[in-house]
This record gives structure tokens, C-alpha cells and sequence, in this order.
């Protein structure tokens, strides 16, 4: 493979790493933000219950100031009794007792709901309180593993920019540009391995004369896809292959010999 397309070669390993921990980096916002959501709707549910203790307390105050308005109109009422001078009046006066009376028991019956919903959202309070902290105790430990991760991400990216210095420093920088520009059209990817004949993107057929060329030594054309436009390279078969199909030959030859006897 000739310099140049190697160093593109080295360039991309280096880009679709980068992508990768841009990609690690870019879900770590998210990832906190679930964290404190937990966190947030934990509180929201404490201060919820606590809202609903003190307008519970409020409207308790409320009706308790209603029971004594009203024992206070009795009181009155029967006060006024020793006053009355005919049957008719005393029986109105009773009447407005009776009332009042009522409206007491009434009162003392919401203020006794009023107290059994006090004691259940106090309930609820403590409750919601203890699910905070262990909200609170477990996130602390997500967080702080998330932030471990982060700043590991972190510098990865810083390493692999340095990198990414060293990889661009041998490429001419109108290549450099052609390449973003494929880069840019194939999420990421501007060459691609011949395999087969074939464009290992797209699968597209090379070419002969251009899959010769690309293997003729000292070549310094650089050859597209006709099909994607991605930069090809090739890659020769590693030589290791020969001594297996050499190992074969004896194994045909004793097969040939035994039909023929």
C-alpha cells in the first residue's frame, strides 16, 4: 500500500474512534439529567405531602374556629332564654339552638376527618422523606461512577485530537480537504477496502484494469468508487495462505495412487 493511503488509512482509524467517544461523551448530559430527575421528582413527592399537611392544618384551625363560633351562639342563645315572654319566641330560640348544635357536630366531624388526614400525610411525610435519601444515597453513587466516565471520555478525546495532529501532519492539505468532504458524505467512513473485486462498501465490481493498477507496485494513483466515491485501497492476501494449499498436494496424490491401484 503506498504511503499516502495509509496515512489516510491511519487517519480514518483515528476519526472512528473519535466519533465513537463523541458519541460516549454526547450521552452523559442525558444520563445526569435522569439522575437528577429521580432526585427532583423524590423532593417534588416530600414537598407535595407536606403542601397537603399544611392545608390540612389550615382548614383543622379553620373548623376548630367554627366549633367555637358556634358553641359560642349557644351560649348566647341560652342566655337569652331567661329574656323570652311568650311560648313562640322560646320555641324560635330553640329553634336557632338546635341549629347551631347542629352545625357543631358538623364542624366537629370535618375537624376529626382533618385530624385523621394529618396523621395520615405525616405518615406520608416521613415516608417520602426516607425514599429521598436513599434517592439521594443511590444517585450520589451513580453520579460519581457517570463523572468517573466522563472524565475518562474526556480524555480520550484529548488523546486521540493529539493523534488525530500526528495523523494529518503527512497529508497534503487539499487531499485532507477531499477526504472531509467524503467523510462528511458517509458518516464517517472515505475509504474502503477492496474485497473480492469489489468496493467493501457498497459492493460495487472494480474495474480490472483499475483492480491492476491498484496492485501494481510503486503506484501512486489514488482510485475512487465509481459508485459511492469513497477512496479505495487494496490490501494483498498474506503469503501464510500458500503453505496450507501446499500441504493439500500430498493428500491428492496418495488419493490418485490408491485409484489407480
Amino acid at each position: 500500500m503506498q504511503p499516502l493511503l495509509q496515512h489516510l488509512l491511519d487517519l480514518q482509524n483515528v476519526d472512528v474512534r473519535l466519533n465513537d467517544v463523541r458519541a460516549r461523551l454526547a450521552k452523559f448530559p442525558k444520563k445526569l439529567a435522569e439522575v437528577d430527575a429521580r432526585v427532583a421528582a423524590a423532593k417534588a413527592d416530600v414537598e407535595a405531602s407536606k403542601a397537603a399537611q399544611l392545608a390540612t392544618i389550615k382548614d383543622r384551625k379553620r373548623y376548630e374556629l367554627d366549633v367555637e363560633q358556634w358553641k359560642e351562639k349557644v351560649r348566647k342563645y341560652r342566655d337569652q332564654t331567661s329574656q323570652i315572654k311568650t311560648n313562640e319566641a322560646y320555641r324560635a330560640l330553640q329553634h336557632e339552638v338546635q341549629m347551631a348544635e347542629e352545625e357543631i357536630a358538623k364542624a366537629e366531624d370535618r375537624l376529626l376527618e382533618q385530624m385523621v388526614a394529618s396523621e395520615e400525610y405525616d405518615r406520608r411525610i416521613k415516608a417520602s422523606e426516607r425514599a429521598l435519601k436513599e434517592v439521594e444515597e443511590a444517585t450520589r453513587g451513580e453520579r460519581s461512577k457517570i463523572e468517573t466516565e466522563r472524565t475518562a471520555a474526556e480524555k480520550d478525546l484529548a488523546d486521540l485530537n493529539s493523534e488525530r495532529e500526528r495523523a494529518v501532519a503527512g497529508i497534503p492539505e487539499n487531499l485532507l480537504d477531499h477526504y472531509d468532504r467524503i467523510v462528511k458524505k458517509h458518516n464517517g467512513i472515505a475509504l474502503a477496502e477492496v474485497r473480492d473485486e469489489k468496493c467493501g462498501a457498497c459492493g460495487m465490481i472494480i474495474r480490472p484494469h483499475v483492480f491492476q493498477e491498484m496492485r501494481r507496485a510503486g503506484s501512486e494513483e489514488l482510485f475512487h468508487c465509481e459508485t459511492c466515491t469513497r477512496i479505495l485501497y487494496y490490501i494483498e492476501p498474506s503469503v501464510s495462505a500458500a503453505p496450507a494449499r501446499a500441504s493439500a498436494s500430498p493428500t491428492s496424490a496418495s488419493a490418485s495412487t490408491s485409484r489407480e491401484s
